[in-house]
């Protein structure tokens, strides 16, 4: 800890700083503006923008310079890394913190899996803060690993007060708002904390009941109807661009001289190609500067404005007494990074290294047999989850079914695949069945365990023979991805935390997701992320057809409906 009578004695120059970045451009987030500095550190904190007699001086050379960006909501499975490894990419990228929800992992182990990411990310360079997850289960239409209520809670919140921020997305906003009592209990037990929101499309008396019981923030915004409305009602607009959700170029129309402090830049879900290949909230910065948003504005939303809402002392910024977390940018409309520094040392030169290993299978999976993902025929058309690219929303669609020997199969010539979801948490032998249109694959399979929220095991294909081969191997490899065509495994992924992430090196991790999107291609899936399209088709929260192992869910309607209808 830094001692307060040397940091007082070396901003009066009476002590020699650690650190001296001579002649930078201060993108300045708490003055709005960008003006000469230099950037005096001593014990990982500034001391001032002056000259200073330094140990080390480093020639700024005219840079721009802008605080370590902060990602106000992303969950670190999605990344497919484990703590460390994410870390240290996100920390080349000019990230200096990250509000965390592990409810994936939470969703599969319960308390445990909260436990391993607390202890994965703990002493890190880059700050990984959590939120508790709300959720687990998200909703009761689905089948998690485990079971976390109001108790739990108030139990992690007051063991790690340092740590953990707050209450996570309150996903299940049909609950708040019939007033489910453990629904209700949780957000009591977050009381003073900061609670996060998940409010998809609500809008008028319904939105207002959502925010009054507890909720401060929303990242399921789409519209800027739906933005704006939000903002008036007193929300935190976490404006996201993600792998699958991207949002951003939609909702930055709202942004204006006096609402954008409210609000903030998030990727919520961002894969290890993406990631590594374009960045963390770097690459949503250039995106932003490119769709015209003022330079400053935007690297405050990634900044000083998500510090603030997650009360965050003394970060987000660069002034005397704050943390020295910073960027040197040789170019700042492109975001090119020069260096990064954490607490007034270089990314490059510290260790992301981190004891905490994995040791557990949570594969429990029964009925894995062609039998159980036959569709007797049956009067009517099928509903059928229709994809959006680009967003995690899907559409409802009612199909014509394809009928062969008394079965409803998948129909390459409509791009209508079959959609399975195994329970994998119980070995219950249960599978939810549906058809999906969008995914643009001509034949063959591709199973994963990653599937929001419960993670069970979710298969789509053109063959049921080649969605158990694929559903085969991933319990073979003790979770993670899978594509087969005509009986043979084309690539595999294995992912043994949890069956959402490896601790394997980025670039293995990076290339054995390549090689299975390479494989898709070859089968003719259409969409840019192929598992992370797949992955959300199993989120029962997001609108407006979705699959489960418990059937398929209408999810305006929050409940489980037919296969078929005559609708």
């Amino acid at each position: 800890m830094p001692v307060l009578t040397d940091l007082i004695a070396a901003a009066r120059r009476e002590q020699t700083v650690d650190l001296l970045v001579r002649d930078v451009r201060l993108v300045n987030v708490l003055s709005a503006e960008i003006h000469p500095a230099h950037i005096a550190v001593k014990d990982g904190i500034v001391i001032g923008f002056e000259e200073y007699e330094a140990e080390t001086v480093v020639d700024g050379g005219g840079r721009h310079c802008v605080p370590g960006l902060i990602d106000g909501h992303i969950h670190i499975e999605s990344t497919l890394l484990s703590p460390p490894r994410f870390a240290a990419v996100a920390a080349r990228h000019g990230t200096a913190a990250v509000i965390c929800d592990p409810h994936e992992i939470a969703n599969v182990m319960g308390a445990a899996g909260i436990e391993y990411m607390l202890a994965a990310s703990a002493g890190l360079p880059l700050s990984v803060f959590v939120m508790m997850p709300s959720c687990v289960p998200a909703t009761h239409m689905e089948t998690s690993g485990a079971v976390l209520t109001a108790a739990d809670v108030r139990d992690f919140l007051a063991r790690y007060p340092d740590r953990i921020l707050g209450l996570a997305e309150m996903m299940n906003y049909p609950g708040v708002l019939v007033g489910d009592p453990e629904v209700l209990a949780k957000l009591a037990a977050a009381q003073g904390f900061v609670i996060d929101g998940h409010a998809p499309l609500l809008q008028g008396p319904d939105l207002n009941a959502y925010i009054l019981a507890g909720p401060g923030s929303d990242h399921e915004t789409t519209t800027v109807a739906e933005a704006r409305e939000k903002l008036r009602k007193g929300m935190h607009l976490f404006i996201r661009e993600g792998t699958q959700e991207q949002n951003m170029h939609e909702l930055v129309q709202v942004l204006n001289d006096g609402n954008s402090h409210n609000t903030s830049f998030v990727c919520d879900d961002r894969l290890v190609d993406d990631l590594v290949g374009h960045g963390h909230l770097d690459e949503i910065l250039r995106k932003a500067m490119a769709a015209g948003v003022p330079p400053v504005r935007a690297v405050q939303m990634a900044t000083i404005n998500t510090a603030r809402y997650f009360r965050l002392h003394r970060r987000g910024a660069l002034a005397p007494g704050w943390r020295a977390d910073f960027v040197l940018l040789d170019d700042l409309p492109n975001f090119a990074i020069a260096d990064c520094y954490l607490t007034g040392r270089r990314v490059a030169d510290s260790s992301f290294a981190a004891a905490a290993p994995f040791i557990a299978n949570t594969m429990r999976v029964a009925n894995l047999q062609e039998e159980a993902l036959r569709v007797p025929a049956a009067a009517g058309r099928l509903r059928t989850i229709g994809v959006v690219a680009g967003q995690i929303v899907t559409d409802q669609l009612l199909l014509e079914p394809k009928i062969v020997r008394g079965m409803a199969v998948a129909d390459p010539e409509r791009d209508l695949a079959k959609l399975a979801v195994f329970e994998r948490h119980q070995a219950s032998g249960r599978v939810g069945l549906g058809f999906v249109t969008g995914l643009g694959l001509r034949r063959g399979a591709l199973a994963g365990t990653v599937a929001h929220d419960s993670h069970n095991l979710i298969v789509g294909g053109m063959s049921d023979a080649d969605m158990i081969a694929a559903a085969r191997e991933v319990v073979r490899i003790g979770g993670g991805l899978a594509v087969t065509c005509d009986g043979v495994v084309l690539a595999s992924l294995s992912l043994p935390i949890a069956g959402l992430m490896s601790d394997a090196p980025v670039e293995e991790v990076q290339t054995g997701l390549q090689a299975i999107n390479d494989a898709l291609g070859r089968l003719g899936y259409a969409l840019g992320s192929p598992f992370a399209a797949l992955s959300f088709l199993a989120l029962p929260v997001i609108p407006a057809l979705k699959l489960t192992d418990r059937g398929l869910v209408d999810v305006n309607r929050f409940e489980i409906v037919p296969l078929w209808t005559e609708g």
